[in-house]
């Protein structure tokens, strides 16, 4: 498979995605948001602890 054909692949999958795709309602953005807001806090606080622990051994 050339480089024209991957390209045109990519083309032809990419179109079929967006045709696909539809706009969340509010309920399913509101749970989504509640979701990413929760592994953000979840990554925010093991990055903390590893930083405190580094900072208390004296990394």
């Amino acid at each position: 498979m050339n480089v024209q054909e991957s390209f045109d692949k990519f083309i032809k999958d990419s179109k079929r995605v967006l045709k696909v795709s539809r706009k969340p309602d509010l309920p399913e953005y509101k749970e989504l948001a509640k979701v990413v807001s929760i592994g953000v806090l979840i990554v925010g606080a093991i990055g903390f602890v590893i930083v405190l622990a580094g900072s208390l051994i004296g990394l």
